[in-house]
């Protein structure tokens, strides 16, 4: 996880154990955290795991690669995820770790840096109850909108859904500001009008903020939120399901990243739309 939830859990007087591919944070070591050579060591020595990682292959080699957490876990533990994976992999990373005697939660959030540094973000869960039950003191630390709906993979069923609603609504933003200033008007009052209605929105108001005052450093970037709604296309055709709009929305994306945008923030969608029309949201 992040530095802030980290900190969090610290400030609740946890112990913790850690491990990164980077060099601990040196705020995290201040504050108590004890660094690890490898996940298997910090498996020895944590009752829960979390886990937050970029992709579901980090995830595979995390738990089941060399110095893995699950070549260390005993019975009895709890391994949670609140990376944003595949929610078909899950299920299967989550038996393998039921074979072992111990729990396992996906448990992937949304809400970004504010939220993580707010204690806010919002926490879907997947898994037993009873092992939910037994973390949400922990969740509670680093969350507010802290839900359980249901069983493994469906946290991480919860969060591609998401992805769905914010992707489409920053495109919809995107080309509704772009088609107000290319008619004349001025972006900003637009935005300022429309947020006094029904499509006002949160994507409104941050990212059409974003659009206008020309402001893409991350948040969020594009590549990751690429990867996430290539997990809901993969997921849709494995289900046989058509999501023509997410495919839409991933395109733009993919249009991003061909420009080398994709590490900017998933706002910058919108210079996409700006590239094929010839002109910036801002004028």
């Amino acid at each position: 996880m992040g530095t802030p939830m980290a900190q969090h859990l610290c400030a609740a007087g946890h112990e913790l154990f850690v491990h990164t591919r980077r060099q601990v944070p040196a705020a995290l070591l201040e504050a108590g955290a004890v660094a690890c050579a490898s996940g298997a060591e910090v498996a020895r020595q944590a009752d829960t795991v979390f886990l937050m990682l970029p992709d579901t292959p980090d995830v595979a080699a995390v738990l089941f690669g060399d110095g893995g957490v699950a070549a260390a876990l005993a019975p009895g533990k709890t391994v949670v995820d609140m990376s944003s994976i595949s929610p078909i992999e899950t299920r299967a990373f989550a038996g393998r770790i039921g074979a072992l005697g111990c729990d396992y939660l996906d448990a992937p959030v949304s809400g970004g840096e504010v939220g993580a540094r707010a204690a806010s973000l919002t926490i879907m869960v997947g898994g037993p109850e009873a092992a939910f039950d037994r973390v949400r003191p922990l969740f509670a630390l680093m969350g507010k909108n802290i839900t359980h709906v249901g069983g493994n993979g469906d946290g991480q069923a919860t969060k591609v859904a998401n992805q769905i609603i914010v992707a489409l609504n920053i495109a919809a933003v995107s080309e509704a500001l772009l088609f107000a200033s290319k008619a004349g008007a001025d972006p900003a009052k637009v935005r300022q009008a429309l947020m006094g209605g029904f499509a006002a929105s949160r994507v409104l108001e941050v990212h059409g903020e974003r659009m206008i005052q020309r402001s893409f450093a991350p948040g969020f970037r594009i590549g990751l939120h690429q990867k996430d709604l290539n997990l809901a296309l993969q997921g849709a055709k494995a289900m046989n399901v058509s999501l023509p709009q997410t495919a839409g929305a991933a395109q733009l994306m993919q249009a991003c990243a061909a420009q080398g945008w994709d590490q900017l923030d998933h706002s910058a969608l919108v210079k996409a739309l700006e590239l094929m029309a010839q002109h910036d949201v801002a004028g």
